[in-house]
């Protein structure tokens, strides 16, 4: 069964941090991109980062750029967001996406894949 587990979300003061996971499962992950997204109470699926099936590119939204950085270790199948300086605004359910597009095309549909359930992440002012 293909499968993508989000965990790491919680409750967070502005300032603080957090560290996302993604743990995949059911596939080759190496062979993946992958994408975490969000949705903040109320609003759209937000697209936040996109990093290529080796690790060698990513690519950020302008609204978390230098302060997120996403990472993957490809022996334990695992995706990681790393939230620094972390703003009320970054307040969402967070999701991991997988897709075997190619990193470039991906960017261009960053929501064509599989998901998982979400974790929550809240970050009080």
């Amino acid at each position: 069964e293909v499968q993508l587990v989000e965990s790491g979300g919680g409750l967070v003061q502005s300032g603080g941090s957090l560290r996302l996971s993604c743990v995949a499962s059911g596939f080759t992950f190496d062979h993946y991109a992958i994408t975490w997204a969000r949705q903040a109470p109320g609003k759209g699926l937000e697209w936040v980062s996109t990093i290529s099936s080796s690790g060698d590119s990513a690519s950020y939204d302008d609204s978390v750029k230098g302060r997120f950085t996403i990472s993957r270790d490809n022996r334990k199948n695992t995706l990681y967001l790393q939230m620094n300086n972390l703003e009320s605004e970054d307040t969402a359910v967070y999701y991991c996406s997988a897709s075997t597009r190619a990193y470039d095309d991906y960017l261009q549909c960053p929501y064509d894949g599989f998901w998982g359930q979400g974790t929550q992440v809240t970050v009080s002012s």
